[in-house]
């Protein structure tokens, strides 16, 4: 069995470790399958937890799970003893149990050498494990002041230990995501709100999970494709210092193209898992006849990470859960009442974005830059809607130097993101030739 796994893993490049990943990750989805056959709600909710606990062994070893254990076990201690401060207790004390983990594993130069860990996994489970924590605290709050995303998904009751297992470990979510509310799992579990059965019959999820699939097929293509062609290692090469300033930026923009494919492949796979479960449904569509809507499980959007118009729109079209989960608990929540929200918001909840995923300096920089980068946006679309309607050309034009902006920072910026080390970071984005000597170097780019 070793055998076959270490030829199976040097036929598509990839270390054993990742292929015993990828194998679990995948079957997510028939696991997610059987789930909507499983009679009853506590059954459910056991199985849930059982096959998430099961995938998590499977893929990282037993120690997986006694890190996932850790925030659980914190976030659920500090609902029962402390609601009052539940929400800021786990925040707290779950970000630094992942911290931790991060230095220990050095999860980032694992990943970059083509290893894998828990870490990537506990990052998901500790968004999750943190705003139970918090709509649990908010369940204690009046509902005149809240917003309306907190009237949403406050909880009024406890969730039972069952129920929490089952929320955190649910259809093997916590590899890779999407995030989800507890709220949103209780009902879906017991078949009520959206999930209420209706004359409409139940969304019928194969199409939308075929689709799912067929573009995860697609991303990986072009991913394996891509990767040989714009390796990483390009950026510490002497041969990158000899570039000119726009083949090195070329190649910066094809290196940041190709990374993405791989995080497109990751978000279809889970999207098709979310999907096929019933959990990804968020509705019914207004059109006639009526469709089901999925946009529960959607975590990018790929034409409209590469086509956005401004980088305002990029935290609604990647790592679209994730962002919603930055926006709900930690942009709003530093907004004083009857206050507008500033850059600080902003550079904050990119900063926490940073230090989610890891104390690297190219993670700190990118996220930083990346606040930056939609602050600028904002200013230029400012400048756009100030000029009058009868001058079409000139607010064209703003447009597309929005387009423009967002498409050059955002690959620029997302360097740092891939390389990780301050050193590399610092290399990659070094000029050892003026522009002017840069003429003509163009060609000859990914060679």
């Amino acid at each position: 069995m070793e055998l076959e796994m270490e030829s199976m893993a040097s036929a598509i490049g990839v270390s054993v470790p990742v292929l015993r990943f990828l194998l679990c990750f995948v079957a997510t989805i028939p696991v997610s399958f059987v789930r909507r056959i499983v009679p009853g709600t506590l059954p459910k909710h056991l199985y849930s937890a059982f096959t998430g606990a099961i995938l998590s062994y499977l893929s990282f070893g037993f120690s997986s799970n006694l890190h996932f254990l850790v925030p659980m076990t914190l976030g659920y201690a500090s609902m029962l003893l402390y609601r009052r401060r539940a929400g800021i207790i786990t925040f707290f004390l779950g970000f630094a149990y992942l911290i931790g983990c991060h230095m220990y594993y050095m999860s980032g130069d694992a990943w970059k050498e083509g290893g894998i860990d828990a870490t990537g996994a506990l990052m998901v489970l500790t968004l999750k494990v943190i705003s139970c924590s918090i709509n649990y605290n908010d369940g204690l709050l009046k509902e005149d002041g809240l917003r309306e995303v907190q009237k949403k998904y406050r909880l009024i009751r406890c969730p039972s230990l069952v129920e929490y297992f089952g929320y955190c470990l649910c259809c093997g979510s916590h590899f890779a995501g999407p995030v989800f509310e507890m709220k949103d799992y209780i009902e879906w579990t017991e078949k009520k709100g959206i999930w209420t059965p209706s004359e409409k019959g139940s969304p019928s999820p194969f199409f939308a999970t075929l689709r799912a699939i067929l573009q995860a097929a697609l991303c990986m293509g072009v991913y394996l494709y891509l990767v040989p062609h714009f390796p990483l290692s390009r950026f510490s090469d002497p041969i990158y210092k000899d570039w000119g300033f726009w083949k090195r930026l070329g190649y910066q923009y094809m290196s940041g193209f190709t990374a993405r494919w791989k995080y497109y492949f990751i978000w279809s796979i889970s999207e098709a898992a979310i999907i096929v479960s019933g959990l990804g449904f968020s509705g019914w569509s207004e059109s006639d006849p009526s469709k089901p809507k999925w946009e529960h499980a959607k975590n990018v959007d790929i034409l409209g990470v590469e086509f956005a118009k401004s980088g305002v729109v990029l935290p609604l079209v990647w790592n679209i859960q994730v962002s919603s989960w930055l926006r709900y608990y930690v942009y709003e929540r530093l907004i004083q009442k009857g206050k507008r929200p500033g850059f600080f918001q902003l550079l904050a909840t990119q900063t926490i974005s940073a230090v989610w995923h890891g104390l690297y300096p190219g993670y700190i920089i990118f996220f930083v830059q990346s606040a930056l980068m939609i602050a600028g946006s904002r200013v230029i679309y400012r400048w756009e809607q100030a000029v009058p309607q009868k001058l079409f050309w000139l607010r064209k034009l703003l447009a597309l130097t929005n387009f423009l902006y967002t498409l050059l920072v955002l690959n620029y910026s997302c360097v740092g993101f891939m390389v990780l080390s301050m050193h590399e970071t610092l290399a990659a984005y070094g000029s050892a030739r003026s522009l002017k000597s840069s003429k003509g170097t163009v060609a000859g780019l990914g060679k």
